[in-house]
């Protein structure tokens, strides 16, 4: 779901506090979202700004983005006319889903220029536009040409027209109701969600004064379960249960930072969930034929007794026969074989000998084709389930280790230092410190799972892994752990697994003394001997609890 002009109204002052705030740098870390890195009287803020269809907001956020080395061309004029600037002001078209920033800026001459970035939070016309002192438009992230809207066009040299105003009731002034019309009409601000939760309340006693009065007051944003979709706003929803309450800005980047890290990691590392997708879909299409070739491998000995009967029984003169019936010598059944029409019956008896031969030496090679394929099915969904589950570091990682196994080429680095950097960076997992002092590491794709399993375990240490399911290889750096820290560690290999959904999670586990390495083994497999099950449900709340989400 996306905000409202109510919940816009709570996060603007938010921003407010923090003004003036000088723009450092810009960039875009997806197709939709901006971000300004600013210093202000708060200090060192980033400021994002996203026009995804679904997640557009706008807030101050401090997790950790990956940046693209080549900027988009919007971006590159946001650097050209406002990095250096300060955002003197934002402010609100009364509780509409769109606001301003006034930004004042010296240009390379010393003159003082000044901007105007429009920011529109209007689903999937969400969009970001610079405006100039004139009222033109120098660009926009999402321009709308005039073949597309004639009513308004978000053009660069076109007049910028301000979206017009609704003429609905301010709910923070106005408390009178009608009736017979949906709040959502009646009050500006109000979408459906939040018109059904204060509809919901108001029913069960509860004044829209005070509601309203609810609102205004809030720091919160407020977090359920809608139809196994996540609804928010800034007053507890109770018409939909259970809630979970973050401060304003730490509740929005819960909900949305993972949400939209796919479109991140598409911009920045190249769309590898499609060069994925691609594989595991040729890999699944081409295991049936296989099968079914090695089913007709195995039926190789009729074509021997075909030629067998053909030589016995001396036929010579099949030329433009298709099919000849002979009986078995073994039951005195009848046998109908396959000929060639072009040729006589000695021919189609060496011919059936000549497919006995092939079939029977192409068992052998099928046998290794299918368990190619059946592996590769395997790698590919496990790479698939890495990259639902990915942050920009791991896909990236992802990426190499395609790059290493031959399956992507690597891309030409511009310069020498930045290839030497990615050489230098050594692959690492995460680890969490427990209150009771015993350290938990995991991995989060193959390249980690195989630096931590066989090269910072210890072999007395305790490695765990979700059974039946592609996933993080788990260590707990002790011999002996509790039942309490064995558990945590089983309910995080559950968590980063294919089984993270499902219910009763077997978790093998075992010393690190017990895995062998497969040889020619791609990263991350590796055989186990004795080993023991624990089953656990995975539980998104005691993940949270453990700060990795």
């Amino acid at each position: 779901m996306a905000l409202d002009g109510i919940l816009l109204s709570k996060i603007i002052p938010e921003i407010q506090k923090g003004l003036p705030l000088r723009i450092q740098k810009i960039w875009d870390i997806s197709s939709t979202e901006i971000l300004f890195q600013t210093h202000g009287p708060l200090g060192k803020k980033q400021l994002l700004i996203s026009c995804h269809s679904v997640y557009n907001r706008l807030l101050f956020t401090d997790r950790s983005y990956p940046t693209p080395n080549e900027p988009g061309n919007f971006v590159m004029l946001l650097r050209k006319y406002l990095e250096g600037g300060f955002i003197e002001e934002i402010e609100q078209a009364e509780l509409d889903r769109w606001c301003l920033m006034k930004i004042r800026r010296r240009n390379s001459i010393g003159d003082i220029e000044n901007w105007k970035l429009y920011v529109e939070l209007m689903g999937k016309y969400a969009n970001v536009i610079l405006v100039n002192s004139e009222g033109k438009i120098l660009d926009a992230l999402k321009r709308i040409p005039p073949f597309e809207n004639s009513r308004r066009t978000i053009f660069p040299g076109a007049i910028f027209e301000e979206t017009p105003s609704q003429n609905k009731k301010n709910p923070f002034t106005e408390t009178e109701i009608d009736p017979d019309q949906s709040l959502t009409k009646q009050f500006a601000g109000f979408s459906p969600f939040l018109s059904s939760e204060v509809e919901y309340r108001m029913a069960r006693g509860q004044s829209f004064s005070s509601i309203m009065q609810e609102i205004r007051d809030s720091e919160k944003l407020f977090i359920a379960n809608g139809n196994n979709e996540p609804v928010f706003h800034c007053i507890e929803l109770t018409s939909k249960g259970t809630n979970r309450s973050y401060p304003l800005f730490e509740g929005f980047d819960i909900l949305y930072y993972h949400r939209e890290e796919k479109d991140r990691i598409k911009a920045i590392t190249g769309d590898i969930y499609h060069f994925v997708n691609r594989q595991l879909k040729h890999q699944t299409q081409k295991l049936p034929r296989l099968l079914s070739e090695m089913d007709e491998a195995m039926d190789c000995d009729r074509w021997k007794t075909y030629g067998e009967l053909l030589y016995a029984y001396n036929i010579t003169d099949t030329k433009g026969m298709k099919e000849i019936t002979l009986k078995s010598f073994e039951d005195d059944s009848d046998v109908v074989i396959p000929l060639d029409p072009r040729f006589d019956g000695k021919s189609n008896a060496r011919k059936a000998y000549q497919k006995y031969t092939k079939l029977k030496k192409g068992q052998v090679y099928l046998e290794e084709q299918i368990r190619i394929t059946e592996d590769e099915i395997s790698y590919f969904t496990g790479l698939l389930e890495q990259l639902s589950q990915a942050d920009f570091k791991t896909a990236s990682e992802i990426r190499d280790e395609l790059v290493s196994l031959g399956y992507l080429k690597e891309t030409k680095k511009k310069n020498r230092k930045a290839r030497n950097k990615k050489k230098d960076t050594p692959v690492s997992f995460t680890d969490i410190t427990l209150p009771n002092g015993i350290v938990i590491s995991f991995g989060r794709n193959n390249l980690q799972n195989e630096q931590l399993t066989w090269h910072a375990a210890r072999k007395n240490e305790i490695w765990l892994h979700a059974k039946d399911y592609h996933g993080s290889h788990v260590v707990i750096h002790t011999a002996d752990p509790d039942e309490e820290t064995l558990r945590t560690a089983a309910k995080i290999a559950a968590w980063y697994s294919a089984g993270r959904m499902s219910s009763s999670v077997p978790v093998i586990w075992c010393p690190v003394r017990n895995l062998k390495k497969i040889p020619g083994a791609k990263p991350g497999m590796v055989q186990l001997g004795n080993y023991r099950t624990i089953y656990i449900d995975p539980d998104e709340d005691q993940i949270s609890e453990l700060g990795l989400l």
